[in-house]
């Protein structure tokens, strides 16, 4: 399976103007530049769409873990916070932060969080990413 995106930048640097685009026409156009990415301007950036793809791969591999541990119900709900820091002249992604929230009924502390560890380091996304991915998480009984 093979899934793509595409990406076009007009000017250079703060200056230009970048749009982004999938495959499956969610995002169409879609703004970012400078003003997205290191102050609080109109569109995406390339760190939210990283945290957007690590929240929802980690979810769906702890519901599919969970469904695969023989539960039938409930609901999970992640944030991911992506930090980017300076390195040397240069940007790197250097966290993931996890955060969930979760109801499934009829589970115990101690096997949540032996799943939940599982789908965090078994996620594509966990596992494509080179930075430090952290899970703090809350069962609701």
């Amino acid at each position: 399976m093979i899934r793509s995106a595409s990406a076009r930048y007009e000017g250079l640097g703060k200056d230009g103007k970048g749009q982004v685009s999938t495959q499956s026409g969610v995002l169409e156009n879609q703004q970012y530049g400078f003003n997205t990415r290191f102050e609080d301007g109109k569109g995406t950036n390339p760190e939210e769409l990283i945290a957007a793809a690590h929240a929802s791969c980690f979810t769906m591999a702890l519901s599919f873990a969970l469904a695969g541990a023989g539960y039938s119900d409930g609901t999970l709900e992640t944030t991911a916070k992506v930090s980017l820091d300076k390195d040397g002249d240069g940007f790197k992604v250097t966290k993931s932060a996890l955060t969930l929230t979760a109801n499934v009924p009829g589970i115990d502390q101690a096997k949540f969080e032996e799943i939940a560890a599982g789908a965090k380091a078994g996620c594509p996304i966990s596992k494509l990413l080179n930075a430090e991915i952290t899970l703090d998480h809350t069962l609701n009984a």
